[in-house]
Protein backbone atom coordinates (compact mmCIF):
# COMPACT_ATOMS: atom_id res chain seq x y z
CA UNK A 1 0.00 0.00 0.00
CA UNK A 2 1.45 3.78 -0.89
CA UNK A 3 1.99 5.97 1.87
CA UNK A 4 -1.18 8.20 2.46
CA UNK A 5 -3.72 5.51 2.11
CA UNK A 6 -5.51 5.31 5.19
CA UNK A 7 -7.44 2.26 6.58
CA UNK A 8 -10.13 1.98 9.21
CA UNK A 9 -9.74 -1.30 11.24
CA UNK A 10 -10.21 -3.92 8.30
CA UNK A 11 -8.46 -4.56 4.58
CA UNK A 12 -11.95 -3.23 3.49
CA UNK A 13 -12.07 0.29 5.00
CA UNK A 14 -9.16 1.68 2.94
CA UNK A 15 -10.26 5.58 1.74
CA UNK A 16 -10.11 4.44 -1.93
CA UNK A 17 -10.83 7.14 -4.63
CA UNK A 18 -12.71 6.92 -7.87
CA UNK A 19 -11.21 9.82 -10.09
CA UNK A 20 -13.87 9.93 -12.95
CA UNK A 21 -17.27 10.24 -12.49
CA UNK A 22 -20.09 12.47 -14.59
CA UNK A 23 -22.20 13.25 -11.77
CA UNK A 24 -25.38 15.77 -13.45
CA UNK A 25 -27.11 18.01 -11.04
CA UNK A 26 -27.94 21.31 -13.33
CA UNK A 27 -30.10 20.25 -16.14
CA UNK A 28 -29.64 16.73 -15.88
CA UNK A 29 -30.04 16.34 -11.84
CA UNK A 30 -32.84 13.76 -13.03
CA UNK A 31 -30.27 11.67 -14.41
CA UNK A 32 -27.93 11.77 -11.62
CA UNK A 33 -26.98 14.49 -8.31
CA UNK A 34 -23.92 14.63 -6.19
CA UNK A 35 -25.86 13.76 -3.18
CA UNK A 36 -27.44 10.75 -4.60
CA UNK A 37 -23.84 10.22 -6.67
CA UNK A 38 -21.57 10.53 -2.79
CA UNK A 39 -24.53 8.04 -1.33
CA UNK A 40 -23.61 5.28 -3.77
CA UNK A 41 -19.44 5.72 -4.05
CA UNK A 42 -20.20 5.00 0.15
CA UNK A 43 -22.07 2.33 -0.38
CA UNK A 44 -19.34 0.87 -2.75
CA UNK A 45 -16.85 1.42 -0.73
CA UNK A 46 -15.32 4.48 -2.15
CA UNK A 47 -14.78 6.93 0.09
CA UNK A 48 -13.93 10.28 -2.71
CA UNK A 49 -14.83 11.03 -6.33
CA UNK A 50 -13.07 13.38 -8.68
CA UNK A 51 -16.38 14.71 -10.83
CA UNK A 52 -16.28 16.04 -14.29
CA UNK A 53 -16.45 19.17 -16.14
CA UNK A 54 -18.88 18.05 -18.98
CA UNK A 55 -22.26 19.00 -16.71
CA UNK A 56 -24.94 20.88 -18.38
CA UNK A 57 -23.90 23.86 -18.26
CA UNK A 58 -19.99 23.41 -18.18
CA UNK A 59 -17.87 23.91 -15.31
CA UNK A 60 -15.26 26.38 -17.40
CA UNK A 61 -14.99 29.19 -15.13
CA UNK A 62 -14.78 30.04 -11.50
CA UNK A 63 -18.56 31.12 -11.16
CA UNK A 64 -18.95 27.17 -12.45
CA UNK A 65 -16.72 25.85 -9.22
CA UNK A 66 -18.39 28.06 -6.84
CA UNK A 67 -21.88 26.72 -7.94
CA UNK A 68 -20.74 23.50 -8.10
CA UNK A 69 -19.40 23.06 -5.18
CA UNK A 70 -22.67 24.85 -3.47
CA UNK A 71 -24.34 21.26 -4.53
CA UNK A 72 -22.21 19.26 -2.09
CA UNK A 73 -24.47 17.60 1.11
CA UNK A 74 -22.92 19.56 4.35
CA UNK A 75 -20.65 17.27 5.99
CA UNK A 76 -19.87 15.59 2.77
CA UNK A 77 -17.52 18.43 1.42
CA UNK A 78 -14.09 16.02 2.27
CA UNK A 79 -15.28 13.40 -0.38
CA UNK A 80 -15.69 15.46 -3.22
CA UNK A 81 -13.63 17.00 -5.88
CA UNK A 82 -14.04 18.26 -9.38
CA UNK A 83 -12.28 18.99 -12.87
CA UNK A 84 -12.26 22.43 -14.15
CA UNK A 85 -12.78 21.89 -18.40
CA UNK A 86 -10.36 23.87 -20.51
CA UNK A 87 -10.89 24.84 -24.02
CA UNK A 88 -8.58 26.85 -26.83
CA UNK A 89 -8.83 30.04 -25.34
CA UNK A 90 -5.94 31.25 -23.66
CA UNK A 91 -8.11 33.42 -21.38
CA UNK A 92 -10.00 30.94 -20.10
CA UNK A 93 -6.78 28.62 -19.62
CA UNK A 94 -5.35 30.83 -17.13
CA UNK A 95 -8.38 31.26 -15.43
CA UNK A 96 -8.67 27.25 -15.00
CA UNK A 97 -5.43 26.91 -13.79
CA UNK A 98 -6.26 30.27 -10.90
CA UNK A 99 -9.24 27.76 -9.67
CA UNK A 100 -6.66 25.12 -9.40
CA UNK A 101 -4.53 27.26 -7.87
CA UNK A 102 -7.21 29.09 -5.50
CA UNK A 103 -9.99 26.21 -4.57
CA UNK A 104 -8.39 22.98 -3.29
CA UNK A 105 -11.15 21.29 -4.51
CA UNK A 106 -10.42 21.61 -8.38
CA UNK A 107 -8.43 19.06 -8.38
CA UNK A 108 -7.30 19.13 -12.22
CA UNK A 109 -7.94 19.90 -15.40
CA UNK A 110 -10.17 18.16 -17.99
CA UNK A 111 -9.45 18.21 -22.10
CA UNK A 112 -12.19 16.50 -24.26
CA UNK A 113 -9.61 15.88 -27.55
CA UNK A 114 -13.07 14.15 -28.80
CA UNK A 115 -15.97 14.93 -28.48
CA UNK A 116 -18.45 12.93 -25.65
CA UNK A 117 -21.25 13.96 -23.91
CA UNK A 118 -21.83 17.66 -23.17
CA UNK A 119 -20.62 20.61 -25.14
CA UNK A 120 -16.58 20.51 -24.68
CA UNK A 121 -14.38 20.04 -26.95
CA UNK A 122 -10.69 20.69 -27.69
CA UNK A 123 -11.38 19.25 -31.51
CA UNK A 124 -8.58 20.35 -33.62
CA UNK A 125 -4.60 19.42 -33.43
CA UNK A 126 -3.60 23.20 -33.23
CA UNK A 127 -5.85 23.67 -30.38
CA UNK A 128 -4.74 21.07 -28.44
CA UNK A 129 -0.87 22.23 -28.95
CA UNK A 130 -1.88 25.45 -28.54
CA UNK A 131 -3.63 23.90 -24.85
CA UNK A 132 -0.56 22.54 -24.16
CA UNK A 133 2.08 25.55 -24.87
CA UNK A 134 -0.12 27.90 -22.62
CA UNK A 135 0.45 25.48 -19.98
CA UNK A 136 3.89 24.88 -20.53
CA UNK A 137 3.84 28.84 -20.41
CA UNK A 138 1.54 29.31 -17.36
CA UNK A 139 3.84 27.07 -15.10
CA UNK A 140 0.50 24.71 -14.44
CA UNK A 141 2.44 21.42 -13.22
CA UNK A 142 -0.82 19.33 -12.23
CA UNK A 143 -2.86 16.80 -13.65
CA UNK A 144 -4.02 17.48 -17.64
CA UNK A 145 -6.31 14.83 -18.08
CA UNK A 146 -7.40 13.85 -21.54
CA UNK A 147 -10.73 11.80 -23.36
CA UNK A 148 -8.42 10.85 -26.22
CA UNK A 149 -10.19 10.27 -29.47
CA UNK A 150 -9.56 11.91 -33.05
CA UNK A 151 -12.23 13.46 -34.17
CA UNK A 152 -10.99 13.67 -38.15
CA UNK A 153 -10.56 9.37 -37.87
CA UNK A 154 -14.07 8.69 -36.51
CA UNK A 155 -16.83 7.92 -38.94
CA UNK A 156 -20.20 8.83 -37.67
CA UNK A 157 -21.67 7.82 -40.41
CA UNK A 158 -21.21 4.13 -39.99
CA UNK A 159 -23.39 4.64 -36.97
CA UNK A 160 -26.98 3.07 -36.78
CA UNK A 161 -29.01 3.07 -33.85
CA UNK A 162 -31.08 -0.06 -34.53
CA UNK A 163 -27.48 -1.55 -34.87
CA UNK A 164 -25.64 -0.54 -31.69
CA UNK A 165 -22.48 -2.16 -32.73
CA UNK A 166 -22.26 0.11 -35.49
CA UNK A 167 -20.95 2.46 -32.50
CA UNK A 168 -18.15 0.70 -32.35
CA UNK A 169 -17.17 1.10 -36.22
CA UNK A 170 -17.84 4.50 -35.67
CA UNK A 171 -15.17 5.23 -33.15
CA UNK A 172 -12.94 2.97 -34.52
CA UNK A 173 -10.00 1.97 -32.31
CA UNK A 174 -7.25 4.01 -34.81
CA UNK A 175 -8.81 7.24 -33.11
CA UNK A 176 -8.32 6.34 -29.62
CA UNK A 177 -4.55 5.30 -30.41
CA UNK A 178 -3.58 8.31 -32.89
CA UNK A 179 -5.34 10.35 -30.24
CA UNK A 180 -3.09 9.03 -27.55
CA UNK A 181 0.34 9.52 -29.43
CA UNK A 182 -0.94 13.49 -29.90
CA UNK A 183 -1.66 14.13 -26.86
CA UNK A 184 1.48 12.55 -25.62
CA UNK A 185 3.64 14.41 -28.51
CA UNK A 186 2.09 17.98 -27.85
CA UNK A 187 3.11 17.55 -23.75
CA UNK A 188 6.50 16.62 -24.65
CA UNK A 189 6.91 18.97 -27.42
CA UNK A 190 5.28 22.04 -25.35
CA UNK A 191 7.38 20.54 -22.52
CA UNK A 192 4.53 20.11 -19.96
CA UNK A 193 5.78 19.74 -16.67
CA UNK A 194 2.30 18.59 -15.08
CA UNK A 195 0.99 15.16 -15.23
CA UNK A 196 -0.71 13.97 -18.66
CA UNK A 197 -3.51 11.86 -18.05
CA UNK A 198 -5.34 9.47 -20.68
CA UNK A 199 -8.16 8.49 -19.58
CA UNK A 200 -10.21 5.37 -20.25
CA UNK A 201 -8.49 3.72 -21.98
CA UNK A 202 -9.76 0.96 -24.29
CA UNK A 203 -7.18 -0.73 -26.31
CA UNK A 204 -3.79 -2.01 -26.11
CA UNK A 205 -1.96 0.49 -28.51
CA UNK A 206 -2.80 2.92 -26.41
CA UNK A 207 -0.91 1.35 -23.47
CA UNK A 208 1.86 0.31 -25.23
CA UNK A 209 2.47 4.13 -26.30
CA UNK A 210 1.62 5.21 -22.55
CA UNK A 211 4.53 3.02 -21.28
CA UNK A 212 6.73 4.21 -24.13
CA UNK A 213 6.37 8.05 -23.30
CA UNK A 214 6.78 6.79 -19.21
CA UNK A 215 10.39 5.34 -20.82
CA UNK A 216 11.47 8.78 -22.28
CA UNK A 217 11.00 10.11 -18.70
CA UNK A 218 7.55 12.15 -19.13
CA UNK A 219 4.59 11.88 -16.30
CA UNK A 220 2.23 10.00 -17.87
CA UNK A 221 -0.55 8.11 -16.42
CA UNK A 222 -3.60 6.03 -18.08
CA UNK A 223 -6.84 4.68 -15.56
CA UNK A 224 -8.88 1.85 -16.97
CA UNK A 225 -13.12 1.55 -16.19
CA UNK A 226 -14.50 -1.80 -14.72
CA UNK A 227 -16.43 -1.61 -18.26
CA UNK A 228 -13.78 -1.78 -20.50
CA UNK A 229 -12.37 -5.04 -18.47
CA UNK A 230 -15.54 -6.48 -17.62
CA UNK A 231 -17.16 -6.81 -21.15
CA UNK A 232 -16.32 -6.98 -25.08
CA UNK A 233 -18.28 -5.37 -27.99
CA UNK A 234 -20.51 -8.10 -27.89
CA UNK A 235 -22.83 -6.95 -25.66
CA UNK A 236 -23.75 -4.19 -28.13
CA UNK A 237 -25.41 -7.06 -30.32
CA UNK A 238 -28.00 -8.05 -27.68
CA UNK A 239 -31.52 -6.64 -27.65
CA UNK A 240 -30.92 -4.18 -24.95
CA UNK A 241 -27.45 -3.07 -26.64
CA UNK A 242 -28.20 1.13 -26.59
CA UNK A 243 -27.63 0.87 -23.36
CA UNK A 244 -23.71 -0.75 -23.06
CA UNK A 245 -23.31 2.70 -26.04
CA UNK A 246 -20.52 4.08 -24.07
CA UNK A 247 -16.85 6.40 -25.32
CA UNK A 248 -14.72 5.12 -26.35
CA UNK A 249 -16.99 2.23 -27.28
CA UNK A 250 -16.61 -1.38 -25.99
CA UNK A 251 -13.60 -3.67 -28.08
CA UNK A 252 -12.93 -6.93 -29.58
CA UNK A 253 -12.05 -9.53 -26.91
CA UNK A 254 -7.97 -9.30 -27.90
CA UNK A 255 -7.93 -5.67 -26.14
CA UNK A 256 -9.83 -6.85 -23.39
CA UNK A 257 -7.31 -9.68 -22.36
CA UNK A 258 -5.07 -7.25 -23.06
CA UNK A 259 -6.21 -4.47 -20.71
CA UNK A 260 -6.85 -7.36 -18.07
CA UNK A 261 -3.19 -8.73 -18.33
CA UNK A 262 -1.68 -5.22 -18.56
CA UNK A 263 -3.70 -4.21 -15.09
CA UNK A 264 -2.41 -7.14 -13.12
CA UNK A 265 1.32 -6.25 -14.24
CA UNK A 266 1.05 -2.37 -13.08
CA UNK A 267 0.77 -0.99 -16.82
CA UNK A 268 -2.17 0.47 -16.17
CA UNK A 269 -1.78 3.54 -13.08
CA UNK A 270 -5.42 2.97 -11.61
CA UNK A 271 -9.21 1.94 -11.90
CA UNK A 272 -11.62 4.37 -13.06
CA UNK A 273 -15.12 4.10 -13.03
CA UNK A 274 -16.49 6.59 -15.61
CA UNK A 275 -20.13 6.77 -14.29
CA UNK A 276 -22.22 8.30 -16.81
CA UNK A 277 -25.73 7.43 -15.64
CA UNK A 278 -28.55 8.66 -17.93
CA UNK A 279 -32.30 7.09 -18.18
CA UNK A 280 -33.28 4.07 -19.82
CA UNK A 281 -35.87 6.40 -21.61
CA UNK A 282 -32.77 8.44 -22.91
CA UNK A 283 -30.94 4.89 -23.47
CA UNK A 284 -33.70 3.39 -25.54
CA UNK A 285 -36.23 5.12 -26.50
CA UNK A 286 -35.09 7.85 -29.59
CA UNK A 287 -36.61 9.42 -33.11
CA UNK A 288 -34.05 8.85 -36.19
CA UNK A 289 -33.04 12.38 -35.81
CA UNK A 290 -32.18 11.92 -31.95
CA UNK A 291 -28.79 11.17 -30.55
CA UNK A 292 -28.79 7.90 -27.93
CA UNK A 293 -26.66 9.32 -25.24
CA UNK A 294 -23.23 7.46 -24.47
CA UNK A 295 -22.22 6.15 -21.05
CA UNK A 296 -22.35 3.57 -18.33
CA UNK A 297 -23.40 3.79 -14.46
CA UNK A 298 -20.60 1.73 -13.65
CA UNK A 299 -20.22 2.95 -9.76
CA UNK A 300 -22.42 0.76 -9.75
CA UNK A 301 -19.93 -2.34 -10.34
CA UNK A 302 -17.17 -1.40 -7.94
CA UNK A 303 -17.62 -3.51 -5.30
CA UNK A 304 -17.82 -6.72 -8.12
CA UNK A 305 -15.42 -5.08 -9.88
CA UNK A 306 -12.68 -5.52 -7.00
CA UNK A 307 -13.34 -8.99 -6.38
CA UNK A 308 -13.33 -9.88 -9.46
CA UNK A 309 -10.32 -8.42 -9.93
CA UNK A 310 -9.03 -10.37 -6.69
CA UNK A 311 -10.24 -13.47 -7.75
CA UNK A 312 -7.97 -13.08 -11.04
CA UNK A 313 -5.28 -12.43 -8.61
CA UNK A 314 -4.60 -9.10 -7.76
CA UNK A 315 -2.77 -8.51 -4.42
CA UNK A 316 -4.10 -6.44 -1.60
CA UNK A 317 -1.19 -4.29 -1.94
CA UNK A 318 -2.16 -3.85 -6.28
CA UNK A 319 -5.89 -3.43 -5.22
CA UNK A 320 -4.91 -0.77 -2.71
CA UNK A 321 -2.31 1.13 -5.38
CA UNK A 322 -4.95 0.94 -8.37
CA UNK A 323 -7.85 2.90 -6.16
CA UNK A 324 -5.54 5.25 -3.83
CA UNK A 325 -1.81 5.13 -3.82
CA UNK A 326 -1.26 5.93 -7.59
CA UNK A 327 -3.33 8.20 -7.21
CA UNK A 328 -2.20 9.86 -4.83
CA UNK A 329 1.04 10.04 -5.97
CA UNK A 330 -0.21 11.44 -9.36
CA UNK A 331 -2.42 14.67 -7.69
CA UNK A 332 0.25 15.18 -5.14
CA UNK A 333 -0.45 18.24 -3.23
CA UNK A 334 -4.31 17.77 -3.71
CA UNK A 335 -4.67 14.54 -1.81
CA UNK A 336 -2.11 15.31 0.42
Amino acid sequence: MEEGCERGESADMIQRIDPHVHFRDGRQAYKETIAHGLALAEQQGVYQVFDMPNTDPPIIRENDVVERLKLVPKGQEGRYRLYIGVTGDPEQLREAVDCYDRFEEVVGLKEYAGSSTGSLLVATEAEQRKVDDILHEIGYGGVLAVHSEKESLMQPELWNPWEPCTHCLARPVESEVESVRDQIRFADEAGFKGNLHICHISCYGSVLLVNEGKEKGMKVTCGVTPHHLLWTEEMMNQPDGLIYKMNPPLRGKEHVVFLRRALINGDIDWIETDHAPHSIGDKLHFTPKEKTPSGYPSLYLYKTFLNFLKSGGMSDAMLDAMTCGNIKKAFGRKLA
